[in-house]
């Protein structure tokens, strides 16, 4: 299934947002409190931080 680019563009900004804001918090809470909010896996927001 295609995704919009704006929509990864959102969620992109979206979880760059959530880890500077979570930023106290260590980076394995950071991602588990992604995956239940966003419903993607740890490899995806992996993939989208190195970017």
């Amino acid at each position: 299934m295609k995704r919009s680019k704006t929509l990864l563009d959102k969620r992109k900004t979206f979880i760059h947002n959530y880890v500077e804001d979570n930023s106290t918090k260590q980076m394995k809470v950071i991602i588990n409190e992604l995956v239940n909010k966003l419903f993607i896996s740890e490899k995806t927001i992996y993939n989208i931080l190195k970017q």
